[in-house]
């Protein structure tokens, strides 16, 4: 299963916010599926904001493909996070 979160509104960053309902989310998720094991999050290496949530929130960098995501004028490392039930 993956996950992922989007604030559309700029002056709710770096409140915090996303952490706490990635937190949350992934609680919820771990309660209503007893048999899932492992929850994961890809995001950009261009998004520094979600790579800090990512962290915050327990998950852990499961792996990088370098250079597969184009962005004006730049390529950026598509980024891989996971958590296990475990590790919740």
């Amino acid at each position: 299963m993956e996950i992922g979160i989007l604030i559309y509104q700029k002056h709710n960053w770096d409140q915090g916010i996303a952490t706490i309902a990635i937190k949350q989310w992934l609680s919820e998720l771990f309660n209503l599926h007893k048999d899932l094991p492992h929850i994961g999050l890809t995001t950009w290496s261009g998004n520094q904001g979600m790579l800090k949530v990512s962290e915050k929130a327990g998950l852990v960098h499961e792996g990088s493909i370098r250079q597969v995501r184009y962005w004006q004028g730049q390529y950026y490392d598509s980024v891989k996070y996971g958590i296990l039930r475990s590790e919740q």
